[in-house]
């Protein structure tokens, strides 16, 4: 049967999307299947493959295209692609996914991220920062109505009693300053347990995250990035202790300790203070970075020192273009303020560049896939952001694939292509549909010339 197929040149581990789709299978046959009696013509193996390959090819409509193919030519790429047996309906699919604890997806991110370490491929993501790698900490909201909801819903209540049920998660991505590609990790979810505040869900599940995580990161020298709601002495001591550096928002304005001592440090002198000028292409800008070393970062002689710096950058005529701060972990010098704010200014990678790629460029993260009443919407949610994630492999992995990412540069144009040949034609391999489309940008070979 054909499987997706690409070649890996990173370091000696080759890994190849046939790897990867024997990975999901396995992991699919862990899945907890909830049925009961004898109507199991339909695997959660394939009620799982078949739900990623929707994801993957961004169509809502590819299983019913494949459905069409099958019974006109009797195969179809759900099958040659993507290894499905016999594809579900779009209810199976549902029903057989319910159950499903997203956890159980865990392993799956993981073997991947694993994956590109060995092949180098997380090497090119450190930054000037100590060598470490970014990691970016988020929650986003993906599903939200006011009717339907399931026990997992978290509950919005509007000033006019309206109330809205959600889900959301927490999205970390791995990020660099000046690239324009994250890597996904494996997301968290936002249960109701959380509380009923977007802070302290946020918060929690970012702990749960750290719990799942840290002691596979923490060998890796990761320095963890997130808003001023992360910037809080428990959850800071939490990142220490698992040996972990963090370059955090830190809003003076909601650290009233903090800002105590700022103010104190200024009139005393005891803050450093450097001035450089740039040109950004069009007109000059000045950058001010102002920096301080053990600050408390709350009330109290057992409080947390951090290492507090800022950055306001202005025009020629003095206006202020951008200021924001920052509480870090990592020591502050003349040298290193710089490139330390440059990473904590990366976190907005994990809104621009993961959270709104997931939402509007293809990839519907807000399209209401199936709700289900236990665990069907986050599952739907962790293979979207798993589709992602194999994507962006393949944009590091695959030579076929980069060269076709250069002649359609817009990944929306790239997948409705894929889309209209695969509602028409079957494939063998990835690597067949990615030659078919390649063909198509050779020129004509020249017809011999006649007597």
């Amino acid at each position: 049967m054909g499987i997706l197929v690409l070649s890996i040149h990173f370091g000696p581990n080759v890994l190849s999307l046939a790897d990867i789709t024997r990975e999901i299978r396995r992991t699919f046959e862990l899945f907890t299947d909830a049925r009961r009696g004898n109507n199991t013509r339909y695997t959660l193996v394939d009620a799982g493959l078949s739900a990623f390959s929707v994801f993957f090819m961004q169509s809502p409509s590819f299983l019913e295209y494949q459905r069409s193919l099958e019974q006109a030519h009797g195969r179809n790429n759900a099958q040659t692609l993507f290894g499905v047996h016999a594809i579900p309906s779009d209810n199976h699919i549902r029903t057989l996914l319910d159950a499903t604890e997203p956890a159980q997806l865990q392993p799956l991110f993981t073997w991947l991220f694993e994956a590109l370490n060995q092949a180098g491929v997380l090497d090119t993501y450190r930054c000037s920062v100590n060598q470490s790698l970014l990691v970016a900490l988020d929650g986003t909201e993906y599903f939200s109505s006011k009717a339907i909801h399931c026990p997992h819903c978290s509950t919005r209540e509007h000033a006019n009693g309206e109330v809205r049920y959600v889900h959301g998660a927490l999205t970390p991505v791995l990020v660099k300053p000046g690239l324009d590609k994250v890597i996904a990790l494996a997301p968290e979810f936002i249960r109701p347990q959380d509380g009923s505040h977007k802070q302290d869900c946020e918060l929690n599940a970012a702990k749960r995250w750290l719990a799942a995580n840290a002691a596979r990161l923490s060998p890796l020298n990761v320095t963890v990035l997130g808003d001023d709601l992360f910037c809080h002495e428990p959850f800071c001591r939490d990142l220490l202790g698992r040996d972990l550096n963090f370059i955090l928002v830190c809003k003076p304005s909601s650290h009233a300790t903090v800002e105590d001592w700022l103010a104190f440090l200024q009139r005393d002198g005891g803050m450093r203070t450097l001035v450089r000028s740039r040109w950004n292409g069009r007109h000059r800008e000045t950058d001010t970075y102002r920096y301080a070393c053990d600050i408390p970062l709350r009330d109290g002689q057992d409080a947390l020192l951090v290492n507090w710096c800022e950055l306001t950058t202005s025009d020629a005529q003095g206006k202020i273009l951008y200021r924001n701060s920052f509480a870090t972990s990592l020591e502050l010098t003349d040298q290193s303020v710089a490139p330390i704010v440059a990473a904590g200014r990366s976190r907005w990678k994990i809104e621009n560049e993961n959270n709104n790629v997931l939402k509007t460029k293809g990839y519907h993260f807000e399209h209401n896939y199936g709700h289900g009443q236990q665990h069907l919407s986050s599952v739907l949610a962790s293979l979207i952001i798993l589709a992602f994630l194999v994507h962006t492999i393949l944009e590091y992995m695959d030579d076929q694939y980069q060269l076709l990412r250069q002649k359609l540069p817009s990944r929306q144009r790239l997948f409705s292509d894929i889309r209209t040949l695969t509602s028409y034609l079957c494939f063998e391999t990835w690597g067949d549909l990615i030659t078919f489309m390649l063909a198509s940008f050779e020129p004509p070979t020249p017809k011999p010339k006649t007597g």
